[in-house]
Parts: C-alpha cells; sequence; structure tokens
C-alpha cells in the first residue's frame, strides 16, 4: 500500500492545483488551456508531483488521464486543503441575508423547480430580499468545472458523477410512484404489475440525471409498458395526464406537487423499485464560504427531512 509521507515544504501548492484540476478534466491540454500554462508545465507538474507521491497518480487511457486508486484516495482531501485556503483568502468576515445582495445560481432539475423552488423564494422574500436566484440544468452544463469555478453555488439531486472535491448532504429519500387523472380506470388503492403493465403510458428521459436508470431497471426486470409518449422532462406530466388515459412513473414528491393544480391521484408503483436519495451538492472550495453556507443551511432547513 501507498504511504504518503512527505514534508509539506517539498510541496509546491500550484502542483496540488494541477492534480485537482487533472481529476475534474482528465486531459493534460484541457488543463494547460484553463490554467493559461503550456502542456509541457502541466506534464512537468505532474512528473514532479510522481516524485513527491512516489504513485503513477495518472495512467492514460482511451477514456483519458485515469486516476489511480492513490490519486482517488488523494482527491477529497486535496479538493478540501484548496477550499480552506481559497476561502481563507477571499473570506468576507459574514453573510447577512438581510442586508445582502447577492445572486445565486443552483443546479437542479424541471422536479427541482415544481418542488424546491416555491418554499424557498418565499423564505428568501421574507428574510433575504436583496438575494436572486437562477436555476441551471445540471445536464446542460459541465457541472463539475461550473460548480468548481464558482459560477454555480450549488446542484440538488440524483447526481451520481459528483463525487471527488465535492461535499454532499443528504436532504430525502423518495419511491417512485404510477401517476395518473383522478377518475382513471387504476384509480383505486392498489395498482398490480399486470395492470401497469397492459396501460398506456408516457414516459420521461431525463437526461444527465439518475432517473433514467428506472427504465432500465424495469427493462432488465422484464417489465413491458406501452409507450404511446416519451418527453425529455417532467415539467409536463401534470398536463399531460390531466386530460389523458396514460400513467407515468414519478418521484413521490413531485407526485405530491401535482396531484392538487392537475386533479391527479398516485399510487405505491407495483414494480420493485430502488429509493431515490436526493442530495444536495457543493464544492468543497466553497464549504467554508459564509454566502455558500447560509444557503445550504437554508435549502436544508425547508427541505430537509427530519433525523
Amino acid at each position: 500500500m501507498n504511504v504518503f509521507r512527505m514534508d509539506l515544504k517539498d510541496v509546491d501548492l500550484n502542483l496540488l492545483v494541477v492534480f485537482d484540476r487533472l481529476l475534474g478534466a482528465r486531459s493534460v491540454s484541457k488543463v494547460a488551456e484553463d490554467l493559461g500554462l503550456s502542456q509541457p508545465t502541466i506534464s512537468n507538474a505532474l512528473s514532479r508531483l510522481r516524485k513527491v507521491t512516489g504513485d503513477t497518480l495518472f495512467l492514460r487511457t482511451t477514456k483519458g488521464m485515469e486516476p489511480t486508486p492513490f490519486a482517488e484516495q488523494l482527491a477529497e482531501p486535496v479538493a478540501y486543503a484548496l477550499g480552506l485556503i481559497h476561502s481563507a483568502i477571499n473570506q468576507r468576515t459574514s453573510f447577512d441575508p438581510a442586508t445582502a445582495k447577492r445572486s445565486f445560481t443552483v443546479g437542479m432539475t424541471d422536479i427541482g423547480e415544481i418542488y424546491f423552488l416555491p418554499k424557498l423564494m418565499e423564505e428568501l422574500a421574507r428574510v433575504a430580499p436583496g438575494v436572486t436566484m437562477s436555476t441551471v440544468r445540471n445536464a446542460a452544463v459541465n457541472l463539475r468545472d461550473e460548480m468548481e469555478a464558482g459560477h454555480i453555488d450549488l446542484a440538488i439531486g440524483l447526481l451520481p458523477q459528483l463525487k471527488a472535491g465535492f461535499f454532499q448532504r443528504r436532504l430525502f429519500k423518495q419511491s417512485y410512484v404510477c401517476m395518473f387523472r383522478k377518475g382513471h380506470g387504476l384509480d383505486k388503492r392498489k395498482m398490480s404489475l399486470g395492470e401497469f403493465s397492459a396501460a398506456n403510458h408516457v414516459v420521461v428521459v431525463s437526461e444527465g440525471t439518475g432517473h433514467g436508470k428506472v427504465d432500465e431497471l424495469m427493462e432488465r426486470s422484464g417489465v413491458v409498458r406501452t409507450v404511446l409518449l416519451t418527453v425529455p422532462h417532467f415539467v409536463a406530466v401534470g398536463h399531460i395526464l390531466q386530460h389523458s388515459d396514460m400513467v407515468a412513473t414519478v418521484p413521490e414528491r413531485l407526485a405530491q406537487a401535482l396531484v392538487g393544480p392537475f386533479g391527479l391521484v398516485y399510487v405505491k408503483h407495483p414494480a420493485s423499485l430502488p429509493d431515490i436519495a436526493i442530495n444536495l451538492f457543493w464544492h468543497a472550495k466553497y464549504h467554508k464560504d459564509p454566502a455558500n453556507d447560509w444557503l445550504r443551511s437554508l435549502i436544508f432547513r425547508l427541505h430537509a427531512d427530519p433525523g
């Protein structure tokens, strides 16, 4: 097992910056471009860091520069340390939401906008009238790079791609349910798998999230569906179900938000599907940033399950 022992005087901080960037970009040329340096300079930095750590750190593959197990082990503490240094240098003494003039950007899906934003915006109007919000689709940007750069403050959702260099905190777990209009032929306490398979379906293909795995799981389990409509997002599902006999497989919190406005109902899903873990993510660089910390705490207070 590799043991990381060295004197810190032997480590140039810039080497750790290069290491952190390589973990995200997996490309020497991309890191060189991002940092405004030459490729030989980045290669030389990697060579020096390999010598200091006694590990290869990155291996060239067809998929780019893949980190070794030791590099993955170093990823989070290095990102955290860089984050602490960045925060200390740029630290503002405090963040006063009552007087702050600040815009936050949060990555989330359309489900997130439907579920999180009404209560969040109501609370902001009460405690932070000068704070504004923007949202971006997690799949529409390079989420890791944008969060590291501070262009996106937080991300919410089912985001397995955010690992090294990020903190996360569980908001809640939820299950998938079957949703349809009131008065539907399946409008009863329980739905069988046979009834589910015989129904007509609208399916949401939500790229860049973990929700697509549910459709893959049902397919691998031999669950057959007649799919009449496929859409790329959840936001239209309420309108569609309100005026049709189709059914949709959706997360339970979304169903709770849609049943009232659209005259819908939902039942426990007849297929054996895993629960969804919805987490709040932030980059280690901003772990100690007062404004980021305040927004995280607010979202957690408003939306996290107790316990």
